[in-house]
């Protein structure tokens, strides 16, 4: 039987090893920053520097709506038709069954047109029922070119930013874009940067954090998305949405450590993509890396395989509450 003393030491031993590892993965996101930022001539640019956290890495558990994506009904950015078996109370009223500490209210679920009065309802459904809104994502693209649609999404994003405030919702995740047709992506990422720069002045008027997501086109690479974070204006009020599934590279969970220090809001999925292959997600090395980054935030479940989500959810919220607590 080992002893109090052995114990101790090496459960200083093991914080020491996190210690040392978180402060590898700072330094490293640092120094990928300071290499994206070299410019022609060899001189660095400003960087943006990864979020300053206080405190042991510390996770609340939210759902994001898109795990009902198949029961609810779509009407953001563009109406859905079907027939919803579910509406966005229903989805709080099964947050709250599910003892978790958060909803994620996804923008495409709510009415077509929203109201103040629908918001406030949504906010006090939540409180009476214990819940934070973690945040709300909007599907944006800000890729581009100048014009009517790129208009409109300016204008949605500005909309989101209110109806976020008006709720409460600390967070929105928003997208980069992809390449419009017959254009190079450093035109496309110039627009990106130009879009995130003005939906952030306005973000940071409304007490609302913007976090760039990981999602395919100009953003499939840790290298393509920190090339963004780094272009956009330094700022408190933005950030990283880390999602654990949306890396189809050789080697997602590397990628994932990457950008792990600069996230400000986190999403994890049950399934991962390595070398052209999809697999079930190591959610013990997904959770460690965002520990390791001493991430303190919202960790969402966002579940989007053929499974009932009714069925499967509660399993995995499980495993995530064993390995957040």
């Amino acid at each position: 039987m080992a002893s109090r003393t052995d114990s101790a030491n090496s459960e200083v031993s093991s914080g020491n090893s996190r210690l040392s590892r978180r402060l590898w993965l700072a330094s490293s996101a640092a120094a990928l920053g300071s290499t994206l930022l070299q410019g022609s001539s060899g001189a660095p640019l400003a960087a943006a520097e990864p979020p300053t956290r206080t405190g042991r890495p510390f996770m609340k558990l939210s759902l994001a709506a898109y795990s009902f994506n198949r029961y609810l009904p779509r009407n953001w950015p563009k109406p859905r038709s079907g027939n919803p078996t579910m509406t966005l109370e229903d989805f709080v009223d099964y947050c709250a069954e599910q003892d978790l500490d958060a909803t994620e209210l996804t923008s495409y679920y709510f009415p077509a047109d929203v109201t103040n009065e629908y918001l406030m309802s949504i906010k006090n459904q939540t409180f009476r029922l214990g819940l934070d809104i973690s945040g709300t994502a909007i599907g944006n693209d800000f890729c581009l070119p100048e014009g009517p649609d790129r208009e409109f999404q300016l204008e949605m994003t500005r909309k989101w930013i209110d109806y976020a405030a008006l709720m409460g919702a600390p967070v929105i995740r928003i997208f980069a874009g992809k390449v419009p047709k017959g254009e190079t992506e450093e035109v496309a990422l110039d627009r990106c940067v130009e879009g995130i720069n003005q939906s952030l002045d306005y973000a940071a008027t409304k007490g609302v954090v913007l976090a760039l997501e990981n999602h395919g086109g100009i953003t499939a690479t840790p290298e393509q998305l920190l090339r963004i974070v780094e272009r956009v204006n330094n700022s408190p009020w933005f950030g990283i949405n880390f999602d654990s599934g949306n890396f189809r590279t050789d080697d997602p969970y590397g990628d994932l450590e990457k950008i792990a220090p600069y996230a400000v809001n986190a999403q994890v999925k049950v399934a991962i993509t390595a070398g052209g292959e999809k697999q079930e997600a190591d959610l013990p090395r997904i959770v460690g890396i965002l520990q390791d980054a001493g991430y303190r935030g919202y960790l969402v479940l966002e579940y989007e395989e053929k499974e009932d989500p009714r069925e499967a959810i509660p399993r995995y919220l499980e495993q995530l509450r064993k390995l957040t607590a």
